[in-house]
């Protein structure tokens, strides 16, 4: 079996924690792992082989903590260049299978505790896919919620899927006995699944076919942007299972959880340790620093190095609405997290100041940045540690602990590490613009 996981995700739900460059699949918050990592080990423990499809920056992350898992399993990957729902993402992942496959589809940003339960009812889904059936899983509520879509269920199949309802329709759904929370989770025959979708969804599907065909297939396959802009965009709820008479469900208690907002986050991870509460009660702080608290009741606060939330618990729903003018005001703070994962490394910026900027930069072993130039800053760059390759316009030298070089404005230069060990550097830059996005690429290995 294989396991098409779906890695998307722009992370606006848990703001400021989560952003567009570090959804909170990626965020290790549990022991040290994160649900992309918890994700993978739990299912190649029956999946031989895997396809994980995410966009290029996801690409790097998970890459990074795939080397920490260290697993046997045969893992592909697919690139898309913009997100256009579930259904392209897995059709796509399923032309590059065998028509015979049986795959289990499943989010990469889910939390299941019930590891045996959760084995149990993949192995039914599996028996039910090799009858030609598309299963989906159905979990049991535990309480009427409302941010999540609704099957009701006879038997073993769905009778008719639910959008996200009102709180009095969740508590009717709740009591009813036979509504069920959508997982988002599938298991199918790959010739099963793209014979249906060519049937209830011709248009996706012929679109998706052409995307394929013309996508490049080295050791990724990597979609093209005008074919991907072409797909319609559409949920696989929307495209298929809700048209397709071949869909049935198993139900499953297995302790699931989208993590989808604070409120479900807090039941799940360790709040900050040095809180001080003075006459105040159920309240959820994460935060690296000494927080004191007084006469305040039932609000979540999360304070990273950039950016303060405080919202009333039942309001987190709310967050998407800051991170939306955030965006319209051209903030980096919705995509960007002071700390950010590159392919080469990382960089965290320790000021920002407009006009000038300082970041902490690590290059790992074997790596280097694009060559490149900037139009509107000046940048210095002081090496703490390791030795680095720097490239200035046409001279090539080697920085070590201690020296430094000055890459003037429009310059053309390069940063590298051909050393043993990680190197780390202060870069120090100066002008009018330092923004992200004042750089021309002339050479990038990384696409």
């Amino acid at each position: 079996m294989t396991n098409i996981l779906l890695c998307g995700g722009s992370g606006t739900r848990l703001w400021p924690l989560s952003r567009t460059l570090m959804p909170k699949q990626f965020l290790k918050i549990f022991d040290d792992a994160s649900l992309f990592q918890l994700t993978l080990k739990r299912n190649s423990k029956f999946c031989s082989s895997m396809m994980l499809v995410s966009n290029s920056e996801q690409y790097f992350l998970a890459l990074d903590q795939l080397e920490e898992l260290e697993l046997r399993t045969n893992i592909r990957h697919l690139l898309e260049p913009i997100a256009r729902d579930s259904a392209p993402a897995i059709a796509l992942a399923c032309m590059a299978l065998d028509d015979d496959e049986i795959v289990l589809v499943s989010p990469c940003d889910h939390l299941i505790k019930d590891e045996k339960e959760y084995q149990k009812v993949v192995q039914e889904a599996e028996v039910l896919a090799q009858e030609d059936y598309l299963v989906t899983f159905g979990i049991k509520p535990l309480y009427a919620e409302t941010n999540f879509g609704y099957m009701e269920v006879e038997e073993d199949r769905v009778q008719c899927f639910h959008e996200k309802p009102a709180l009095e329709v969740a508590k009717e759904y709740l009591a009813s006995g036979n509504h069920y929370w959508n997982s988002g989770m599938f298991c199918f025959r790959v010739g099963l699944f793209l014979s249906e979708l060519k049937k209830h969804a011709p248009v996706m599907y012929a679109s998706v076919e052409l995307a394929y065909n013309a996508s490049k297939k080295e050791d990724l396959i990597r979609v093209l942007h005008e074919d991907m802009s072409l797909i319609p965009k559409q949920s696989i709820d929307y495209a298929l299972m809700e048209k397709s008479k071949r869909l049935k469900v198993v139900l499953a208690d297995m302790g699931w959880s989208d993590l989808g907002s604070f409120e479900s986050l807090e039941k799940e991870v360790s709040p900050a340790k040095d809180v001080i509460e003075i006459d105040s009660c159920n309240n959820f702080i994460l935060s690296s620093k000494q927080v004191a608290t007084i006469e305040v009741d039932n609000l979540i606060v999360v304070d990273t190095l950039d950016a303060l939330l405080i919202v009333k618990k039942g309001s987190s729903h709310k967050v998407k609405e800051v991170v939306a003018r955030l965006v319209k005001r051209n903030s980096s703070l919705s995509e960007y997290a002071r700390l950010t994962h590159r392919p080469w490394g990382t960089y965290e910026v320790l000021l920002d100041a407009g006009t000038y900027k300082i970041k902490r930069i690590i290059v790992n072993v074997g790596k280097h940045l694009s060559l490149q130039k900037h139009f509107h800053r000046n940048e210095h760059w002081i090496v703490l540690s390791g030795t680095a390759t720097v490239q200035v316009g046409a001279v090539k030298k080697i920085l070590r602990a201690n020296e430094s070089t000055y890459i003037k404005m429009g310059e053309i230069h390069r940063l590298g590490n051909e050393g043993k060990i990680p190197v780390v550097m202060i870069e120090v830059q100066v002008g009018e613009y330092t923004r992200e996005d004042d750089i021309v690429r002339l050479e990038d290995d990384y696409g």
